[in-house]
């Protein structure tokens, strides 16, 4: 891809450029997590988009994308968003230049091999790559967690999208062999170890597109802040369902309503059981991770219920395939991949398994993305 990406530069530019690869992610476990205070514990994979990009002297930004085949100019001089993917890369040239850094305008090319809609965060990929590439060529200073930043406040103020920062951070912070297990409230991280060269992660395509994703987002944040305004009544520390134990949520499970009882335990639980996670992988017990790996499942569909009659049962069919060790939704929920670790040389096997399972009966066949645990947004060349 670097080969590529560099060649369709030249012709389209003529001049030499600085290439970047900026992963997509995974998420082991920790889901609706973030926006609740909590923890979550992501990973880069070997599935990137990837930027050439060069200054030329003007204030104007030339856009090339190979994989729609549009090009694209904008100035550095606006302000609001405008239609389409482009505002990622204006909302990044924005909110670099509002923190009083001076950028001037480059001509790029894009290009990456993240599936579009996976789930992987392709979108924060975009405004990894872009941002860092910014910040290279004109020596601006900025951290790998300032442009993490930069990335979520593009997503919030041109796309949108009221997102948490993992995406971002994951894709800046990602180290091969490892997980990061990210405290969404200090911001702290600590790199976990995932070196487990005989596995690979899979991620399965519902095929069902999000559509109510964000809606029902919105909804299931209403409900979890609901359950603190009752239990803060009894415990005025509690300023997030982080800080709940499950002993104090089942203490006053009567003045909860059912709903809001269950989005509340399932929060809880998914804390302890990222915790237990996290222990379980630096004792290097994977066989543990993924029995946790399906108990989130579980509260997913049943407690939370964000996921859909394709999830549940990619996830369900998983568990009776041999080399899978875990196996859940991953993501906002309604529709998007199963995530699944499974023994390298039972892949093959995996794959035309549940394949076949899901063609007999929802007569489409999912996407299979094999990847693996990467580093995270670099200089390729």
């Amino acid at each position: 891809m670097t080969k590529k990406i560099q060649q369709a530069f030249r012709e389209r530019f003529n001049k030499e450029p600085l290439i970047i690869g900026a992963p997509g992610r995974v998420n082991l476990i920790g889901e609706h997590t973030d926006y609740n205070y909590g923890f979550v514990l992501p990973g880069a994979v070997d599935k990137r988009i990837y930027v050439a990009i060069a200054p030329n002297g003007t204030n104007t930004v030339n856009v090339f994308a190979s994989q729609f085949n549009e090009s694209y100019s904008f100035s550095l001089d606006i302000t609001s968003p405008q239609k389409g993917w482009m505002n990622y890369l204006l909302g990044v040239s924005y909110h670099i230049q509002q923190q009083g850094k001076k950028i001037g305008g480059v001509d790029l090319v894009i290009d990456g091999d993240i599936p579009v809609g996976a789930g992987m965060s392709s979108s924060a990929a975009l405004c990894s790559a872009y941002g860092f590439a910014l910040n290279e060529l004109f020596q601006l200073g900025l951290s790998r967690m300032d442009l993490a930043f930069i990335g979520q406040k593009t997503e919030h103020t041109f796309v949108g999208v009221k997102c948490g920062i993992m995406d971002q951070f994951a894709s800046l912070h990602g180290k091969k062999g490892h997980v990061m297990k990210l405290d969404c409230r200090s911001l702290e991280y600590e790199y976990i170890p995932f070196d487990f060269p005989g596995y690979k992660i899979v991620l399965v395509n519902s095929m069902v597109s999000h559509s109510l994703a964000g809606s029902e987002y919105n909804v299931r944040r209403q409900q979890c802040e609901e359950g603190v305004a009752i239990l803060q009544k009894h415990y005025p520390d509690i300023k997030s369902l982080r800080d709940v134990e499950p002993v104090q949520l089942l203490q006053h499970q009567a003045e909860l309503p059912p709903v809001v009882f269950d989005r509340c335990s399932f929060i809880v639980y998914e804390k302890e059981r990222l915790l237990a996670g996290c222990e379980a992988l630096k004792k290097n017990d994977l066989a543990t991770f993924g029995k946790l790996m399906f108990a989130t499942h579980e509260g997913l569909s049943k407690k939370y219920s964000v996921s859909c009659t394709e999830l549940d049962f990619l996830a369900e069919c998983a568990q009776h395939i041999t080399g899978v060790v875990g196996a859940r939704m991953m993501g906002g929920g309604f529709g998007g991949c199963t995530i699944n670790i499974v023994q390298a040389e039972a892949v093959d096997t995996f794959i035309q398994k549940i394949q076949s399972a899901f063609n007999g009966l929802f007569r489409i066949t999912p996407e299979v993305y094999v990847t693996q645990i990467e580093d995270g947004t670099n200089i390729l060349s």
